[in-house]
């Protein structure tokens, strides 16, 4: 009788969510399986597998805003006068020789200027490109850049892969999930772990896959979950016509109902976990919506972001992400895929750069406002940047430097960290790889890397590897 209880159970599982389907059942695992089993029997809220923490946190969570595409960093942050004089001349083969390029293999190697000037930010004399208007003006003290980091992979998937699991292998936890798993979540009604994806009108459209936000081999409560920007947020949120709370409170309760049956008969862990996650998007019904109805925000906030909201751009994702940050959500990745400029790199960078640079100065001025900016980190960068050498008139691929940088969440503010060469070639000064950047975010959020592992396949699995990560604390406030 077992094999059939089990099968009867999957098949109701699979075609009785009226309108909470698929999303239940696997983006979104459980988050308080109390409340929607007072006997205790279901599996409890996860309040997180460190604790306490290794230390005392400073940050409380992340928005991670990710510039997909790989963000030229010659253009944008890093100003090489050398490189603007050596325009159209021949790239000094010491620099290139063995090196690893991605289109521009055995093709002819010639320096290409910045493309846009640059002048000093702020009291702290920040060097960025003039692109960057709003970003110079309000938060140029805020932001902690870093010009001397270097990735493993020259392609944009598994480079991807890499910055978010810490390995180019697919299948590993992302960041969040890691998060998640560590900390647990703060909101009872929301996921922990939410993902906006943006595209704007210049330079080719990064794809983004699902898996950049999968939980791995953690179970799958901690994985990502992908918020639309337009019409539903999540899929199936919305119940249909003619099925009311109270027939969806009772499909809910007749999961829960048969969830016990099954679970008695086949002590599976999974029962538990995936069949309470009917709760968390029952309450997400209403959770959801309330989110994304900015009609009360004051207009003054809209004049701030430079949108009304709804409308999926990049703009309406920063003032989500804030609205999803004061309710408890852990991180919170926005992507924009618009940064991959192999042709047009002076108007495409430029008209890119314009998409996101007022919105960004927007989020770090709205936190900082509300008291927010002390404990959430902000994050932003590409999966790696671009060549100093011409693709024409754009850039490609290049792993050996580039340029991220920080703000809030026990980051040091106004401060420059790092150096590529005098071509933008490598990064040679106070180097720092992703497993550093993970290790050094894990830190802020009271976590000691070294000792934050899973056990898989045999081995101690971690989010910054077994490469020797460091802290860089020169970074920390």
């Amino acid at each position: 009788m077992k094999l059939p209880t089990s099968i009867a159970r999957r098949a109701f599982l699979q075609t009785t969510g009226v309108s909470l389907g698929s999303m239940a059942l696997s983006s979104l695992l459980t988050q308080d399986g109390v409340a929607a089993d007072p006997s205790g029997k279901l599996a409890p809220k996860w309040t997180g597998a460190l604790n306490p923490l290794h230390f005392a946190p400073k940050a409380k969570r992340v928005i991670w805003l990710y510039m997909a595409g790989g963000m030229t960093h010659i253009d944008t942050f890093d100003n090489k006068p050398k490189l603007a004089e050596l325009h159209g001349q021949p790239m000094p083969e010491s620099i290139t020789k063995g090196q690893q390029i991605a289109q521009l293999q055995g093709q002819k190697l010639n320096c290409f200027a910045p493309q846009h000037p640059f002048k000093q930010w702020g009291q702290s004399g920040q060097s960025m490109a003039e692109i960057w208007p709003h970003l110079g003006e309000k938060c140029a003290d805020e932001m902690c850049i870093v010009r001397s980091l270097s990735t493993d992979a020259i392609n944009h998937d598994p480079a991807h892969t890499f910055m978010n699991t810490g390995t180019m292998n697919p299948g590993r936890p992302a960041m969040g999930s890691w998060l998640l798993y560590g900390l647990g979540a703060e909101s009872e009604s929301l996921p922990g772990f939410v993902v906006m994806v943006s595209t704007g009108k210049f330079g080719q459209k990064q794809p983004i896959a699902a898996r950049q936000w999968h939980s791995g081999f953690l179970p799958g409560q901690f994985q990502g979950v992908e918020f639309r920007g337009t019409g539903d947020p999540v899929l199936y949120v919305s119940n249909p016509k003619g099925v009311t709370p109270k027939r969806q409170r009772d499909v809910v309760d007749a999961v829960q109902a048969l969830n016990g049956l099954a679970n008695e008969t086949l002590d599976d862990p999974e029962i538990a976990t995936r069949v309470s996650q009917y709760e968390l998007a029952f309450r997400m019904q209403s959770s959801v919506p309330e989110l994304m109805d900015v009609k009360n925000e004051p207009q003054h906030i809209f004049d701030l972001y430079g949108t009304k909201g709804g409308d999926g751009s990049f703009a309406s994702n920063c003032l989500l992400a804030r609205r999803l940050a004061e309710r408890g959500t852990r991180f919170i990745q926005l992507y924009h895929r618009d940064w991959d400029h192999h042709g047009s790199v002076k108007d495409h960078v430029a008209g890119t750069a314009k998409e996101v640079d007022q919105a960004i100065a927007a989020l770090i001025t709205d936190l900082k406002q509300r008291d927010m900016l002390k404990d959430t980190i902000i994050v932003f960068g590409s999966e790696f940047g671009r060549t100093p050498m011409a693709q024409g008139n754009g850039r490609d691929h290049h792993l050996a430097g580039f340029t991220m940088w920080f703000a809030g969440g026990g980051f040091k503010p106004g401060m420059s960290y790092g150096a590529t060469d005098e071509f933008g070639y490598h990064a040679v000064e106070n180097r720092v790889s992703v497993h550093d950047v993970h290790a050094t975010l894990l830190s802020l959020l009271g976590i000691d890397h070294a000792r934050f592992s899973v056990k898989f396949q045999g081995l101690d699995s971690r989010l910054t590897g077994v490469e020797g990560a460091r802290v860089v604390k020169e970074l920390l406030a």
